[in-house]
């Protein structure tokens, strides 16, 4: 190879490691062999950018190590906490009651919150619209409804994310939480039937007459499962000694969203990208990138944010 053509190697493997330090839409990578290395170089630091103008000679062996150890610096460093991190309290395993508790438990907790917070944010800003609106009870019914696929009988919606994570939590916690977190688990599987029995077979598209009763009786099972959810929450929190790490959902009324304290701004943005990775081939697109997004290091190729950032959060 070229002196010149190794260096346009060198500042492509770079390049890549600046746009992982940028987003996405900030990084254009060049469709085309460049008269000039000016445009990467801008994206990139003054000691890649040094080592890149060096005299490589012909030999690949010292372009190959120092492009690679520039790449493993770069990475490493991405590994340390974002701005927004370094603000959050952010809790461990050697926080609060965890280092008293089970490792079983811990583990479970650690496993678990971040998903059930996710789950919570949908009960809060989805199911409860969804539940006053008529037109959108077909939709509600898909959660509840199992998919039998190859006769295996999947869990619905609602117990792969609320139910089945509260079973293990509360199994996984010592006898003086379990007994009160399985009470709570069973109010709440109770209020999901009462919305179950009240929304079955209301949709959009069948001319069927709903009874005026319908909506405040689903409604009701609503506010009923947010009771349980809180309960549930509480005795959570109670058990780790990280006081309001679960977010309890408040009742329904026109500050709820602000009492609850986490934004609802995020919970879309979230979902929104979930979705267009999905429709897009999924998250092993990332593949390509080295497996970055496994690693936890960075967010992943369809540019979902990162979970743990989601989790310890705010409104705004």
């Amino acid at each position: 190879l070229s002196t010149s053509k190794m260096r346009y190697f060198c500042y492509t493997i770079l390049a890549v490691v600046a746009w992982t330090r940028q987003s996405v839409d900030a990084f254009v990578a060049p469709l085309s062999y460049p008269s000039s290395f000016s445009s990467m170089a801008a994206s990139m630091s003054s000691d890649d950018v040094d080592m890149c103008n060096s005299n490589f000679g012909e030999s690949r062996r010292t372009l190959l190590k120092h492009t690679a150890s520039a790449t493993f610096v770069s990475l490493v460093s991405l590994a340390g906490p974002s701005p927004a991190m370094a603000t959050a309290t952010v809790t461990g395993a050697k926080d609060g009651n965890l280092p008293d508790l089970p490792p079983e438990a811990v583990r479970t907790y650690l496993q678990y919150r971040i998903a059930l917070q996710l789950a919570a944010d949908f009960y809060m800003w989805e199911l409860q619209e969804k539940i006053s609106n008529t037109d959108d009870w077909g939709e509600i019914g898909q959660l509840f409804q199992v998919n039998n696929n190859g006769g295996q009988g999947l869990p619905n919606r609602i117990e792969r994310e609320f139910v089945n994570p509260m079973r293990i939590l509360g199994l996984s916690m010592p006898p003086d939480y379990t007994d009160e977190m399985r009470d709570s688990q069973f109010k709440f599987e109770k209020a999901m039937f009462e919305i179950t029995k009240v929304t079955k077979g209301i949709r959009r598209d069948l001319p069927v007459e709903v009874d005026k009763n319908a909506v405040p009786q689903a409604l009701k099972g609503w506010d009923d499962g947010r009771v349980a959810l809180n309960e549930f929450f509480l005795t959570l929190n109670e058990a780790t000694g990280l006081k309001g790490e679960m977010t309890t959902i408040p009742p329904a009324g026109p500050d709820q969203t602000k009492q609850y304290g986490r934004s609802s701004r995020r919970y879309f943005e979230l979902i929104k990208k979930t979705k267009l990775c999905q429709n897009r081939g999924g998250p092993a697109l990332s593949q390509a990138w080295g497996q970055l997004m496994v690693s936890g290091y960075l967010q992943d190729s369809c540019g979902i944010p990162d979970l743990e950032l989601y989790f310890f959060q705010g409104s705004n």
